[in-house]
């Protein structure tokens, strides 16, 4: 498949909109034939960077706006998530394996590393003022491709 196409989407940061956002991009990237095993990665990936924007970014509250974009160019998906939330205090400490700064919620941490492991780019960008975006992106290898 070649050609460019986008999407962009943008909600309510209630954490019931997390499963719509994973769904969207992952419908959205249907079209690249991607593996299943793909399509979890994305999925999982959405579902890290939009709950962490809820959580973190808005400490919960359901009042700010959380955007998705999504980006295809021949082969790679693109994706960026970010909100104007509170921002990252210190960056390096949080792309730490196990490192979170809400350890009552007992998540894992790991949304970072997961992300890093599932995609081929990760880059985050953070202020205390502006808010946090991510930038990902992931080369789809469809299945015609592979058994071809």
């Amino acid at each position: 498949m070649s050609g460019h196409n986008h999407m962009k989407l943008s909600f309510a940061s209630r954490s019931e909109n997390e499963a719509f956002a994973r769904i969207t991009v992952a419908a959205f990237i249907t079209q690249m034939d991607p593996t299943m095993e793909q399509l979890d990665e994305i999925k999982t990936v959405v579902s890290e960077a939009v709950t962490n924007a809820i959580i973190h970014g808005y400490d919960g509250s359901s009042e700010g706006i959380v955007y998705v974009e999504a980006e295809i160019d021949g082969d790679t998906v693109t994706i960026s998530i970010s909100d104007h939330g509170k921002g990252i205090e210190d960056l390096e400490l949080a792309r730490q394996p196990l490192f979170t700064s809400r350890p009552e919620l007992e998540r894992s941490g790991m949304g970072f590393t997961i992300m890093e492991n599932f995609m081929d780019a990760f880059e985050v960008v953070s202020t205390e003022t502006g808010g946090t975006s991510l930038k990902m992106k992931k080369r789809i290898e469809s299945k015609k491709a592979l058994f071809n």
